[in-house]
């Protein structure tokens, strides 16, 4: 792929995560057209690997995570064009919802537009020092068309969803981690270290029960709160038919070690 690369890394126990970075550092890894359909064909291909329990999404260099959407192809479209391009653009980054396993993006700089969206659609966001975020969207007479509007509102209230968006300011990783945007800063040189090191936690833990907390999670906080209880109890109830379950409370229970695996 032109556009993206997708790499993958065994652990000393045998189980795999991987990494998706965004090779495009000239553009400051803007996202066009063909950089989503990369996204979208790696993301299917992830979906179907049977030993992954993290996935972590970077941007190539120092400068970008995701500067935001190619504007040169945006300049282009009618609105029927751009309602495509907004579903499908929302479309594939809600396949990192759809993973089973959890997603971390680290943020190594610019974050803007539709890389803030990006980071929006992981589960957890770790930032360098020198991460920046905004969504400027309105500055170009337009607004967020691939889920900023939705997810950062939910992510942070939409008071504060509605302050950066209106005025397309830009934050620095310090206030991003103050309103709750990310989960936490590093310097710039060990981000993907950090970010390794959070993966071998997710990692060492059982990856169905793991699959099933982000399940339960991400299908309800959309709902009331009383169906979202019942939605986790289901996850809940089902893992008690697996042998990670069976065998990692007997390990407990008997103070002993289990290596899980994933069934």
């Amino acid at each position: 792929m032109a556009n993206i690369s997708l790499e993958y890394v065994s652990s000393p126990a045998g189980w795999e995560s991987a990494i998706l970075t965004i090779t495009r550092p000239e553009q400051l890894n803007a996202l066009n057209l063909a950089t989503i359909d990369e996204l979208d064909k790696a993301l299917d291909e992830l979906g179907a690997k049977k030993n992954l329990r993290a996935l972590i999404v970077t941007g190539s260099g120092t400068k970008a995570f995701v500067a935001g959407a190619d504007v040169k192809e945006l300049e282009t479209l009618d609105p029927d064009g751009a309602y495509k391009l907004s579903l499908n653009g929302s479309h594939v980054f809600a396949k990192f919802s759809a993973l089973p396993f959890p997603v971390i993006a680290a943020v190594n700089g610019f974050a803007l537009g539709g890389g803030c969206e990006l980071a929006l659609a992981c589960d957890i966001r770790l930032a360098a020092e020198n991460a920046t975020f905004a969504l400027p969207e309105v500055t170009l007479g337009i607004c967020p068309g691939w889920g900023g509007t939705q997810r950062l509102a939910r992510l942070i209230g939409t008071g504060l969803a509605a302050e950066l968006m209106f005025s397309a300011k830009r934050i620095d990783a310090a206030k991003a981690l103050e309103i709750g945007l990310i989960n936490s800063i590093h310097p710039a040189d060990s981000l993907m270290e950090a970010a390794a090191d959070l993966v071998s936690k997710i990692g060492r833990n059982a990856p169905i029960a793991v699959h099933a907390a982000k399940k339960a999670m991400n299908d309800g906080v959309e709902t009331a709160l009383s169906e979202g209880l019942e939605i986790e109890a289901r996850e809940f109830s089902a893992l008690f038919n697996t042998t990670d379950a069976k065998m990692g409370l007997n390990a407990f229970t008997n103070q002993k070690k289990y290596e899980y695996t994933g069934e």
